[in-house]
């Protein structure tokens, strides 16, 4: 293993999953980890205790007259369930051809111990950084950071910020330098039906009362049309249509073909909103997704009842300009609209987060392109993000700066599944473009 790989595979072998408490003392010691690892730079070096895990921040010394940068990642994962569909050990990172294999490899471990990788090169080489820097590392990501926006309205005044970087998205294809201006937003819920106050024979009492599994199928089939359009009132009112550079820009970007795509899904066919190519409706448009739904009886074999309830559970992707809770509104007054009055109806709200786009065009995206171009010697791909990071337009609100969103995953990245990986090549590059981005962003 080269010198390069060994922080690596040390901060890969902790089993931070947030969302189980279990997991606690992990996390922690990731935590610890980071903050001894960060100190040993020369770095003021900090661990804030959160009603969660702890969020950790390291800092230069700042100077007048330099650009202030902030680097986000996390350092908690997903857990590791289905464990037996692992190859490998999922806390034993493991090198298997040219890819390293593990749990967080890739979200967000790989991407985040990159740029500090990169600071350190840049230390060691030049004793210093030539921009003002704050690192902010947090445990919470994948639970949805429900500490850091109470972290940063209490600690904005010391968190100055012109730009911030974050490596916690995709590359279209690999050796392909991707900047991401735009993600998704998000407004979750569940939503359950009622019937009877218990499980009945379907036989003694089938036909005679609803069957709450078949009314949340009816429900679900209610939000799409057959061309794939949501059919809730209002849901498109505020979504910003798409300017033709980016129509142009996006049917070329390769990957995003219908060959690619269905070789990456294994689904037999694409399906969508009518009208818009793959990568519009991944990047551009709002979706309505069913998580998971299910009552009444799971095992095997028959068992005659009518279940007493249902369920399902639903995830929105969102779009500028809309609104999370007002799509949570509009939402729940579809479900009571098409919720028949034999029946009860329950709606519980989820996590939220509002859609981001910044104008990659400005100084600061010109200069991310130009240390992509550098590293990978390509013009760089421009997309939006199908997938949400709420923390990032919390860092607009707050902290009053974009995020310069430069990817290193690749499509087939295992990411939040079994035998998740991160090609050491883009951990290489990762670093190559921590250090050529900190240097071009310091002659601003």
């Amino acid at each position: 293993m080269s010198d390069l790989l060994k922080d690596l595979f040390t901060v890969l072998s902790f089993q931070s999953i947030s969302t189980d408490p279990a997991y606690a003392p992990e996390v922690q010691k990731n935590a610890d980890w980071l903050v001894a690892k960060l100190s040993s730079l020369g770095l003021t070096t900090t661990l804030h205790d959160t009603p969660g895990h702890p969020i950790v921040i390291a800092q230069n010394k700042h100077a007048e007259g330099r650009p202030n940068v902030l680097l986000y990642g996390h350092y908690d994962v997903q857990p590791v369930d289905p464990i037996d569909l692992w190859d490998t050990p999922p806390f034993e990172p493991t090198i298997i051809g040219d890819k390293i294999f593990a749990r967080g490899a890739t979200d967000n471990k790989g991407q985040h111990m990159a740029h500090l990788k990169a600071i350190e090169q840049l230390l060691t080489e030049e004793g210093q950084l030539p921009v003002n820097l704050t690192v902010l590392l947090e445990g919470e990501e994948e639970i949805g950071s429900p500490n850091l926006v109470p972290f940063l309205e209490a600690n904005k005044d010391t968190l100055p910020c012109d730009i911030i970087i974050v490596s916690d998205t995709g590359m279209v294809a690999p050796s392909t330098g991707t900047m991401g201006y735009g993600l998704r937003g998000i407004s979750c819920c569940e939503v359950s039906l009622e019937g009877p106050n218990s499980d009945q024979h379907s036989g003694c009492i089938g036909g005679a009362i609803a069957n709450p599994a078949t009314e949340i199928a009816r429900l679900v089939s209610s939000l799409h049309d057959n061309q794939g359009r949501v059919m809730i009132d209002g849901f498109y009112d505020d979504v910003e249509p798409l300017a033709e550079w980016e129509r142009d820009m996006w049917a070329e970007v390769v990957g995003m073909d219908e060959a690619s795509m269905l070789a990456l899904t294994g689904a037999p066919a694409l399906h969508g909103e009518a009208g818009y190519s793959s990568a519009e409706r991944l990047w551009a448009r709002p979706t309505a997704e069913v998580n998971g739904i299910g009552g009444g009886y799971q095992g095997e074999g028959s068992k005659t009842v009518l279940p007493s309830t249902a369920f399902c559970k639903l995830s929105f992707r969102l779009v500028p300009d809309q609104d999370p809770d007002d799509i949570y509104e509009k939402v729940k007054a579809h479900f009571e609209k098409h919720t028949p009055a034999h029946i009860t109806l329950k709606v519980d709200k989820g996590h939220g987060g509002h859609p981001y786009r910044s104008d990659p065009h400005d100084r600061f995206g010109k200069v991310a392109q130009a240390a992509l171009k550098t590293v990978f010697k390509n013009d760089p791909v421009l997309i939006r993000e199908g997938g949400s990071i709420p923390i990032i337009s919390d860092f607009k609100r707050i902290l009053g700066a974009d995020t310069l969103m430069l990817g290193l995953a690749l499509p087939d990245a295992q990411i939040h599944a079994p035998n998740e990986n991160f090609p050491i090549e883009n951990f290489e590059k990762g670093v190559e473009l921590g250090k050529t981005l900190i240097k071009v962003l310091g002659k601003l």
